[in-house]
């Protein structure tokens, strides 16, 4: 194989950059959830009425994070199947390994958001082994049409937005899986929030999957046009899409007080579930990144690959990171127990006025990520240097 293509058995580095890249940015998010004044309950991120253009800015580039790291899974997942693999081993890999994120989510990811039980959130980590379930199954189809079913998913899911929950019963709950963020109380202090339903995401991760393929039979030099191309050619599909105004998001832009707030409604896109204009938004830049990161090698760019190289562990270690550094925080500031809703400490049960300035934000992110740096660069070593097999699936 000549040596400008990709082997199936080098990993390749500018998809750990990426991920890297993305895994970063979602920890400032994280971090203001739980240290700017009160996150999303009495300063939103996302209303003009509230928010600033620096506070939206630093929510909206976290929009990136998501989708580029679902569309990773799935380029992950090809290239898993080219280490000579057949489609029975991928499958059961898939199987299995999508069953223990879901279970994760549940077991692992809630309680260290909440250190209480209160809510169960299905979010990312849930949506992406759901994803792996189904593309246990779905890998048996040829390429061309997986990569026409993501795409219809993704042109297409957002005709479904009328299809709302009137009610909640069994019925509603499945349908909520499938396309529309909500709550299921089962009691006064207990809920099920389907954050991230699951329809959208598959599109995204199937797409994923199919671009592996650039990666195991294209040129660099070819592989970097063609990222480079379709990625500007999706921001100018948003652009177009958005400025008719019409279709692809179920929230329409409107003139605001200022031009810049106008521009920011503009690129103001539906999360939850991903909308096609959240999508174009996000994995259009995110593959002209990919594009330009091609060939990328310095210290700065090892040092951010290595948190691309071990997400999973960098995911958990970091929301316990940042929940008991706000903890700390908060009873340092002189804040009770007493304050908190059920008397525990989470981003959504922190009292009115706890929180600091945005600039905080920022500075503790940067801590958070250097005191990250050191137990993800010891356990990409370890991983590097041990093949054991449970080690895929951290």
């Amino acid at each position: 194989m000549p040596d400008n293509i990709q082997t199936s058995t080098a990993r390749i580095t500018s998809i750990d950059l990426l991920r890297g890249m993305v895994m970063i940015i979602m920890a400032l998010d994280h971090t203001r959830d739980f240290f700017h004044y009160g996150a999303n309950i009495d300063q939103s991120p996302v209303d003009f009425a509230t928010t600033s253009t620096t506070l939206f800015l630093t929510r909206w580039i976290s929009h990136l994070c998501a989708p580029v790291f679902v569309f990773l899974s799935g380029t992950s997942i090809f290239l898993y199947a080219q280490k000579g693999k057949t489609k029975k081993e991928v499958s059961r890999f898939l199987l299995t390994r999508g069953i223990w994120l879901i279970l994760v989510e549940i077991l692992i990811i809630v309680p260290v958001w909440e250190f209480n039980i209160t809510s169960i959130d299905l979010q990312v980590i849930w949506v992406i082994g759901l994803c792996m379930c189904i593309m246990s199954v779905l890998i048996y189809l040829p390429i061309k049409v997986l990569f026409m079913l993501g795409v219809l998913i993704i042109g297409l899911h957002n005709l479904l937005d009328g299809i709302t929950i009137t009610q909640e019963n069994f019925v509603s709950f499945l349908w909520a899986l499938v396309h529309e963020r909500h709550a299921f109380p089962l009691n006064e202090k207990f809920r099920i929030l389907v954050a991230y339903p699951f329809l959208p995401w598959l599109g995204l991760m199937v797409v994923g999957y199919c671009t592996g393929k650039l990666f195991i039979t294209t040129s660099a030099e070819k592989r970097k046009r063609i990222l480079l191309y379709t990625g500007l050619a999706t921001v100018i599909l948003f652009i177009i899409l958005r400025s008719i105004n019409v279709y692809g998001d179920p929230h329409r832009w409107a003139v605001q007080n200022n031009f810049i707030f106008t521009v920011l409604d503009f690129i103001k896109v539906t999360k939850y579930p991903p909308s096609l204009l959240f999508i174009l938004i996000t994995i259009g830049p995110a593959l002209v990144i990919l594009s330009l990161i091609e060939k990328t090698s310095n210290s700065i760019s090892r040092k951010i690959s290595i948190f691309g190289k071990v997400a999973f562990f960098f995911y958990i270690l970091h929301l316990l990171l940042i929940h008991l550094l706000a903890m700390a925080a908060f009873f340092a500031t002189g804040h009770t127990a007493q304050e908190l809703d059920y008397n525990h400490f989470n981003n959504s049960t922190l009292p009115f006025g706890f929180g600091f300035p945005l600039w905080v934000v920022y500075v503790v992110w940067a801590i958070v990520i250097l005191l990250l740096y050191f137990p993800c660069k010891w356990y990409s070593q370890y991983k590097s240097n041990n093949k054991k097999w449970w080690l895929s699936y951290l």
